[in-house]
């Protein structure tokens, strides 16, 4: 460990392989002190045919009073599915009590795919986290949730240029780093990476299939990464591999996460 500590906001599914659940053992393999704040408890994530959900909301200024009493700080923040405007307007006082100097905020928006909203999301949602966006340093939404922060037309062909107009425009509008992931560029798919005025790209096989959970994968691999000293483009790169890795290792009757524990422990024996 180098003693960097990150809190990671998101909710905590009792089963199945997202948020949390797979954060903390992502960040904590890749030397990084991992303190969680859970926005809500879930039986089960929401790829199952039903699942309970228990609203924490109400319970994190208690969190906070006590945090503040023990003046505990953190390095960086890392901030995943959200679900609740209410709970931006938490994080963004988190940012302001609990912050140590420099300490960089990373965003993952969570709000969609594939060209469309998650269920119980709306324009409302996307609004609020526009605005949330402005405080963060780095930001990592997905072609779906860029396009929704734009306005922009979602497309499923598109070039490079298309691509970086929204890195572009993203930066311009919040003024964080961008990276947007899942591009599909080439037979590829990746990031394309905008930051002080550049473009970068990083590139791994696209593998014939999709599971829940892969985004949370690369968002704290990503932040662990970047919190040693890697930069945007090194993070990527390990980032990306190790969700290629995990859907590869994944058997077909697995269906609601990849098995990532099997390509950490891998990792560890090398």
């Amino acid at each position: 460990m180098n003693g960097k500590k990150i809190l990671t906001v998101q909710d905590l599914s009792c089963v199945g392989q997202c948020s949390l659940t797979v954060a903390l053992p992502v960040l904590s393999h890749y030397g990084v002190e991992a303190a969680i704040l859970p926005t809500a408890v879930l039986s089960n994530h929401t790829m199952f045919k039903s699942w309970s959900y228990l609203d924490l909301t109400d319970e994190i200024p208690v969190i906070f009073d006590n945090w503040k009493n023990n003046d505990i700080k953190f390095s960086g923040f890392l901030l995943g599915y959200l679900g609740k405007v209410s709970i931006m307007e938490l994080c963004e006082r988190a940012f302001d009590e609990f912050s140590e100097e420099g300490a960089p905020v990373i965003i993952d928006p969570a709000f969609g795919d594939n060209g469309k909203l998650y269920g119980g999301f709306d324009e409302h949602y996307v609004a609020a986290m526009a605005k949330l966006l402005k405080r963060a340093d780095i930001i990592l939404p997905n072609l779906t949730e860029a396009c929704y922060l734009l306005g922009e037309e979602y497309r499923t062909e598109y070039d490079k240029d298309y691509i970086e107009g929204i890195a572009f425009r993203l930066n311009l509008i919040t003024g964080a780093a961008v990276v947007i992931t899942g591009v599909e560029l080439d037979g590829g798919i990746g990031e394309c990476i905008y930051k002080d005025g550049a473009f970068s790209y990083v590139t791994e096989e696209k593998l014939p299939r999709f599971s829940h959970g892969t985004g949370d994968i690369f968002a704290a691999a990503f932040t662990a990464r970047y919190l040693n000293g890697a930069s945007m483009e090194e993070a990527c790169t390990v980032a990306g591999r190790l969700v290629a890795d995990c859907l590869k290792a994944t058997g077909d009757n697995h269906g609601y996460g990849v098995q990532f524990e099997d390509v950490l422990f891998s990792q560890l024996k090398k």
